[in-house]
C-alpha cells in the first residue's frame, strides 16, 4: 500500500444493496437519508472532502487533507495528538471554516457554504467526548426532547407523543439497551450508559452520517465493548466515522476488512484495513511505536 495514496473522487457505484442488521425506524439507509432528495448518494458517497486546509495563526491544522466515506460505512480514524482529527470534524460541521479546500455531504450539499444548525439539519449529528445528556429528566424524555420534529413555541405546546413516536422511542431503547432504565434519571447512569444513551439521542433526529470524537474515552473495558457491539449493530442504519485512540476498540469496529484511516500532521498518513495501517513504516514511526 501507498502511504501517501488519497482517496479519489466519488465514483459511480451501485448504493442499493440492502443490510440485514438492525435498522431504526426512519433512520438514513442507504442512500434514503433524510428527506427524500436532500442528499443526492446515487454515488455511493456521503461524505467528501478534498484538499481541505485550515491554519490557526500560521500552523496548519489541515494540510490538503482529502478522504471520503462511503454510504453505510464505519470508518475509523486513528492519529496521534495534535494529527488535525478534530479540526476535520469541526469542519465537517461547520464549526471551523476551511482556508481552501472542498466538503460535499452527497454530491450536492456544499458543507462550506452552510452554518451549523443548517449541516445538523442535512443530516449530520456529531458526539463529542464528554456524554451530553439531560440528567434530571429520565432516560425516555431525552429521547423524546431529542427526536427530530417541529421545535417552535407553537407546536411544542400543541404536541402528543403519538404511537410512532413511541414505537421510535422503543425501538431505540431496544438498540442501545436501556430498556430497562427508560424511567432512570440519566443523571443517575453509568458513564458507558450515558454514552449509549446520548448516540441513542442523535439517532433519534435520523441522521444520515454520525461523527463519533473518542466515544470510548473513560470507559471500562465492558462499556467499552458495548458501545462497539452498539456502534456494529447500526452499521448500515447511518454512516459513521469513529475517532479513537483506543485500538482494541478500533480492533472491535474494523475487524479484518473495515478501512482505518490514519491522520498525521494534518492529512492522510495511510490507508486501508487495520492490519495493513499496522504494517506501514510511516504509521509505526509516527503513531504507533516500535
Amino acid at each position: 500500500m501507498n502511504a501517501n495514496a488519497q482517496p479519489s473522487a466519488p465514483l459511480n457505484a451501485d448504493s442499493s444493496d440492502d443490510f440485514d442488521r438492525p435498522t431504526l425506524s426512519g433512520v438514513a439507509k442507504m442512500g434514503h437519508v433524510v428527506e427524500p432528495g436532500v442528499i443526492d448518494t446515487s454515488h455511493g458517497t456521503i461524505l467528501y472532502l478534498e484538499d481541505v486546509t485550515v491554519s490557526f495563526d500560521g500552523f496548519r491544522a489541515l494540510n490538503k487533507l482529502t478522504l471520503s466515506i462511503d454510504v453505510g460505512e464505519l470508518r475509523c480514524v486513528i492519529g496521534p495528538n495534535g494529527a488535525g482529527k478534530t479540526t476535520m470534524m469541526d469542519v465537517i460541521t461547520g464549526k471551523t471554516e476551511p482556508d481552501s479546500g472542498k466538503v460535499f455531504l452527497g454530491q450536492t450539499l456544499d458543507l462550506t457554504r452552510m452554518n451549523e444548525p443548517a449541516i445538523a439539519r442535512a443530516g449530520i449529528g456529531r458526539k463529542f467526548q464528554k456524554p451530553t445528556v439531560f440528567e434530571q429528566h429520565p432516560v425516555w424524555e431525552n429521547l423524546e426532547l431529542a427526536m427530530k420534529a417541529d421545535k417552535g413555541w407553537f407546536a411544542t405546546l400543541r404536541a402528543r407523543l403519538d404511537r410512532e413516536a413511541q414505537a421510535k422511542i422503543e425501538e431505540t431503547l431496544e438498540v442501545i439497551r436501556l430498556e430497562s432504565d427508560a424511567r432512570r434519571l440519566a443523571g443517575e447512569l453509568s458513564h458507558g450508559q450515558k454514552q449509549r444513551l446520548e448516540i441513542g439521542m442523535l439517532l433519534m433526529q435520523r441522521p444520515a452520517l454520525l461523527l463519533l470524537d473518542e466515544p470510548a474515552a473513560g470507559m471500562t473495558d465492558d462499556e467499552t465493548m458495548e458501545l462497539a457491539a452498539l456502534l456494529n449493530r447500526l452499521r448500515g442504519s447511518c454512516s459513521m466515522m469513529v475517532v479513537e485512540h483506543d485500538m482494541e476498540f478500533v480492533a472491535a469496529l474494523a475487524g479484518a476488512t473495515g478501512r482505518v484511516t490514519v491522520m498525521a500532521e494534518g492529512s492522510v498518513l495511510a490507508d486501508g484495513t487495520l492490519e495493513d495501517v499496522k504494517r506501514e513504516e510511516a504509521v509505526i514511526e509516527s503513531y504507533l511505536g516500535r
